[in-house]
């Protein structure tokens, strides 16, 4: 019974966690894009992500369109997961020299998904519904351009067809699992040195 609600207990810390950093993650990088602003999409991540990076910015500002404090934010909120979870009965407690370490390769795993999955759906949806459009499809417009717009001019349409999303997704997975989820697993391995298991 307790393994199972560590477990659920695990789940549940990972799941909430993981939707705000996530949150985080995506306003930094709208920021970063300069996407549109008045998107209703960008408009709720903006408002739930304003609580914690008004104040941090006081003492961290942001240089050349870079939100230094949104990057600060993240580390600590990915930290904080793994401490909260290695309280909780039967799961490690991390090595602090690992920690951040480990916690700049899981964000930065989670950077490539995001552009991963991002690319995927636009790429789903130019078959499906082409003309079609709706916020988070402008949005993921706006968020994948600085990637696909090299890839298009190295690679063009063929006949029609738009091979562009293909091999950037191809790209960003080599890169993911050639160099970052090493990465991962090494710092993993650096934060947890004397544990048998992770969550």
């Amino acid at each position: 019974m307790g393994s199972h609600l560590g477990n659920a207990s695990t789940f549940l810390i990972s799941a909430l966690f993981g939707a705000y950093i996530l949150a985080v993650m995506l306003r930094f990088l709208f920021q970063w894009v300069r996407a549109d602003f008045s998107n209703p999409i960008s408009q709720f991540i903006y408002k739930i992500t304003n609580p914690p990076l008004i104040p941090l910015r006081r003492f961290i500002p942001g240089y050349r369109g870079i939100d230094f404090a949104a990057i600060v934010l993240l580390i600590v909120l990915q930290n904080i997961e793994y401490l909260v979870i290695g309280l909780l009965p039967g799961q490690p407690m991390p090595s602090f020299p690992g920690l951040i370490p480990w916690a700049l390769a899981t964000l930065l795993s989670l950077w490539i998904n995001i552009y991963i999955f991002g690319i995927l759906i636009l790429a789903i949806v130019s078959w499906i519904n082409p003309t079609g459009y709706n916020p988070v499809i402008g949005l993921l417009s706006q968020l994948t351009n600085p990637i696909m717009q090299p890839i298009r001019r190295l690679i063009p349409p063929m006949s029609g067809m738009d091979l562009s999303p293909l091999f950037a997704i191809l790209a960003l997975t080599f890169i993911k699992l050639a160099f970052v989820d090493y990465l991962v697993y090494l710092f993993k391995n650096l934060a947890f040195p004397n544990a048998n298991y992770l969550f």
